[in-house]
């Protein structure tokens, strides 16, 4: 791979905000600029279904042997509206995941508005999407919120009936569904279907929208569809699952090193639709990319270049001899047709544990996250990988380090840098397994001059008390030569407090989020959104805004 000098550097020092109620200006080293840190602020508080009969929670606890967690806010995304882009002003959209299941999918999911720049928020949930919403399906996931250059705002979900294991045949419910707001997300249109099957052998999955940046009016959705065949009693049990990244790690588990030990095949292309009246109405769903008999595509994104160009983003599994690795298709007619798939990196990764007791998480890994610069072009890559580090995290699978990756291209993705480890968390030689880090995020900001990247870790986890592992969110910074990590050499800490990871519920690991949310907003406003246990098996989530000089 091509290494590229990048121009963006800012400098930052670490910063904790004791309470996270008082502002914090940064005292940097020499030459370097200041940034500014607001107070932390929680998103959104106490459980908009604790009186939701419709989606009989009893019924699916002994139907399905699922567990649900209450009052859960989770897996939150991030959109900031164009048209208010204000210090004090700026109007930001979240939408979560309401009280998750253990099994795959929640209650519901939530929309979270705030028209104070992050000071104050309300909700604001799209209706006729679960049926703790008016809606048809009984859980909900992968929120995905993003606004037009017009202010209008959109919400897509992903929702879906959960299914018995022990069902060969018979009916299974999902779909994409996309809600509308021509108020700035204050309130919301009847949601458009893009897509629904009835079968129990197909699952919709792990979608993203991106209103075009370039072109208002378009709007872009994209997603994978898990099909297995042939139409059998273990086809159908794997997509009981209910969850398109446990399916997908399975998988890949089976397919290592030839082909998958299961009884069946598997395809996941790519689906996409696309709307170009501001999402009025929506083309037909149709596969853009299909990888082949037993090889799929996962966390489709689609990002959009200063040109107008399209690039769907995606995990690529079993498609190269890595066996895992980030590709793109490219549009030049706004989706019209679609290029074959080039590939930016192969992913490395084993998953992160607890760093005390060596519990699984569900973090980021087989994912990635991704930007584009919206003054140069260039292209940002973020993502969990464990070929920095040496192996001695005794709890983990192999003993592997998960340490956040990035590679960019200034060529319109020709060509990639050679990933580098950028997070910061210092070496531990008493507890390696506290180098850990997970659940990237990548932003660039307005202006073009800053790139950030947030993350976990675990560094200032002591076990004290016994059975706590403490967890904390960073920001890290750069503007210039972004593809050597030494230009990686500030950060802040977000957090203002530990918290224990082990609070987090359990779905399929300690989960936060497959993603979390990271918004500029303006020139030179960022917004963090990140999930944080603050109880056993709850959860909630936080933002500050960060002020780049």
């Amino acid at each position: 791979m091509k290494s590229i000098s990048r121009r963006l550097s800012r400098s930052v020092s670490q910063g904790i905000i004791a309470g996270g109620i008082i502002a914090l200006t940064c005292a940097i080293g020499p030459g370097a600029e200041a940034q500014t840190l607001g107070p932390l602020v929680q998103v959104a508080a106490g459980d908009p279904f604790s009186g939701c009969t419709a989606d009989q929670v009893h019924a699916q606890e002994s139907a399905f042997g699922s567990i649900v967690f209450p009052a859960t806010s989770i897996e939150p995304w991030l959109a900031a509206d164009p048209t208010t882009t204000g210090t004090n002003t700026a109007r930001l959209l979240v939408g979560h995941q309401q009280d998750r299941w253990d099994d795959g999918g929640s209650r519901g999911l939530v929309g979270v508005v705030s028209n104070d720049a992050g000071s104050t928020w309300t909700n604001t949930i799209p209706t006729g999407v679960s049926e703790c919403t008016g809606g048809k399906f009984g859980r909900a996931s992968d929120p995905w919120v993003d606004f037009a250059q017009d202010g209008t705002a959109f919400f897509m979900s992903l929702v879906l009936d959960p299914m018995k294991p022990t069902t060969p045949f018979g009916a299974r419910n999902s779909g994409m569904l996309v809600s509308r707001s021509v108020d700035h997300g204050a309130t919301w249109q009847s949601p458009v279907t893009l897509i629904r099957n009835n079968s129990p052998h197909v699952l919709n999955d792990k979608n993203s929208l991106t209103a075009d940046p370039t072109a208002n009016g378009n709007v872009y959705a994209v997603w994978d569809q898990l099909s297995v065949f042939p139409a059998t009693r273990d086809a159908a049990q794997l997509l009981a699952e209910n969850d398109g990244v446990v399916i997908a790690r399975k998988l890949l588990s089976a397919a290592a090193g030839g082909a998958p030990s299961f009884k069946f095949n598997f395809t996941g292309p790519t689906f996409f639709s696309r709307s170009i009246d501001n999402g009025v109405t929506w083309s037909t769903a149709v596969p853009i990319y299909q990888p082949g008999t037993n090889k799929q595509t996962i966390d489709n994104i689609v990002r959009v270049l200063p040109n107008g160009t399209l690039l769907d983003f995606f995990t690529a599994i079993g498609v190269t001899k890595a066996g895992l690795s980030i590709g793109y298709i490219k549009s030049t007619d706004k989706g019209v047709n679609w290029s074959g798939p080039t590939f930016a990196s192969d992913i490395q990764v084993v998953g992160v544990v607890t760093p005390d007791t060596g519990q699984p998480l569900r973090d980021a890994s087989i994912l990635y996250s991704i930007a584009v610069n919206p003054v140069t072009g260039a292209i940002y890559l973020a993502w969990q990988d464990d070929r920095f580090l040496p192996a001695t995290c005794t709890s983990a699978s192999n003993g592997k380090i998960d340490g956040i990756a990035f590679s960019e291209s200034d060529d319109g993705g020709a060509t990639w840098s050679t990933p580098v480890m950028i997070n910061k968390t210092p070496a531990n030689a008493t507890n390696p397994c506290r180098q850990q880090a997970f659940i990237p995020a990548v932003v660039a900001s307005g202006d073009g001059k800053t790139v950030v990247v947030t993350y976990y870790d675990f560094r200032n986890d002591t076990n004290t008390p016994a059975g706590f592992e403490g967890t904390d969110y960073f920001a890290v910074f750069c503007s210039a030569g972004c593809a050597s990590a030494a230009n990686w050499g500030h950060e802040q800490q977000l957090t203002t407090a530990s918290f224990n990871i082990l609070n987090a519920p359990v779905a399929r690991g300690h989960f936060l989020g497959d993603y979390m949310g990271l918004a500029a907003s303006g020139p030179t406003t960022v917004y963090p959104l990140f999930g944080v246990a603050t109880g056993p098996n709850v959860t909630a989530e936080y933002t500050r805004q960060i002020s780049l000089p």
